[in-house]
């Protein structure tokens, strides 16, 4: 268990600007992941494994991409309980992301604003910290925590090349991740979620479908391929994206990223920056796309769950919904390392009974 509450912690890190202490946390975890000061965080992991899209998720809850984008602290999530952890997103560039200040804290709401912008060091970088993380030998016996690798396009490059951006990452990423996320919905990149479109999308995942394939011939293993999706979606839309992801053999989806939507913080600090919004506001805006997808993609199609939970009852509903596991990021912000376990126990006691199409490992 950990041994300093984040209670404690909280003041300290809130009366930073939202940015600093973002970078002070992560800063913090690289250099103490591999150290006796991981105790303050660390969390004996509930085993509660289900399988799905090929793999076994030692638990249903996961870190979300976003909080660490070179993937410099996958030890120090891993210890947190996590049953996964999803890092990036990653460019084949580094770039240095949209001007400051981008990120907002909206406490009121238990929600963040941001408009980061896929600030990150780059591919080289980023394969260089997957490479030098070693959660894979400290299981104890147990099922390894599995590592999601998100991957998207440079701001530079023109929404008309952004395929030959995603291929670049996906060679570079498919020899080390256990599964890779195509980020298509970040609002903060001009023009990316033009590629949930019908025709966009189809040349895109038509494009990393075969690359896929040959990518699973050269390295003798097939890594699934999840795909990102916004929650501003109406239903016409999701059920063109359902529709793509299976004639394209997609692995997965997870739903959902960050909202434009304001209806839920009108009149509060910084609701009217310009960003995606994530926290509270968005759990029944993700949840809505999560029902959605279930109805077009079947019971057996593979959903990450995401957006908005911030206790053990809000994870559960995303099961509710339809997503066979869940990722939480901003909920950690609020919340704690603590909201880990709390999710995890959760879903262990309720999963199975809201979603028992859902097959345990």
């Amino acid at each position: 268990m950990s041994l300093i509450p984040y209670a404690l912690a909280r003041p300290f890190l809130f009366g930073l600007d939202p940015e600093t202490a973002h970078d002070l946390t992560m800063a913090a975890l690289a250099r103490t992941q591999h150290t006796p000061f991981k105790l303050a965080y660390c969390a004996g992991r509930i085993e509660d494994p289900v399988q799905i899209a090929g793999l076994t998720f030692p638990n249903r809850v996961g870190m979300a991409a976003g909080l660490d984008k070179n993937a410099r602290c996958i030890d120090g999530l891993a210890a947190m309980g996590f049953g996964f952890v999803e890092v990036g997103t990653v460019t084949p560039q580094p770039q240095a992301g949209n001007p400051k200040p981008r990120m907002f804290r909206l406490p009121e709401a238990n929600a963040l604003i941001n408009r980061l912008g896929f600030n990150n060091e780059g591919l080289e970088t980023f394969l260089r910290n997957v490479r030098a993380s070693s959660f894979r030998q400290n299981t104890s016996g147990k099922q390894p925590l599995l590592l999601g690798l998100n991957i998207g396009k440079n701001a530079v490059t023109p929404i008309e090349n952004a395929v030959d951006d995603y291929l670049i990452c996906l060679d570079g990423v498919y020899p080390h991740a256990d599964y890779v996320t195509v980020n298509i919905s970040s609002p903060n990149t001009k023009n990316l979620r033009a590629l949930q479109s019908d025709e966009a999308l189809d040349a895109l995942l038509g494009a990393i479908a075969v690359r896929r394939d040959g990518l699973a011939r050269e390295h003798g293993k097939a890594v699934p391929i999840f795909v990102k999706i916004a929650p501003d979606l109406d239903e016409a839309q999701i059920e063109v994206i359902a529709a793509t992801l299976k004639r394209h053999a997609m692995d997965g989806v997870v739903a959902t990223n960050t909202t434009l939507n304001r209806d839920a913080v009108k009149g509060m600090t910084h609701a009217d920056e310009v960003g995606g919004l994530s926290g509270a506001p968005v759990l029944e805006a993700s949840n809505r796309v999560i029902r959605q997808l279930r109805s077009a993609l079947g019971a057996g199609f593979p959903i990450i769950g995401v957006g908005g939970v911030m206790s053990g009852d809000d994870a559960v509903t995303k099961i509710k919904a339809g997503a066979d596991v869940v990722q939480i990021y901003t909920g950690l912000i609020y919340k704690g390392p603590g909201l880990v376990r709390e999710a995890a126990l959760a879903i262990q006691k309720n999963g199975k009974a809201l979603n028992p199409a859902r097959t345990s490992a």
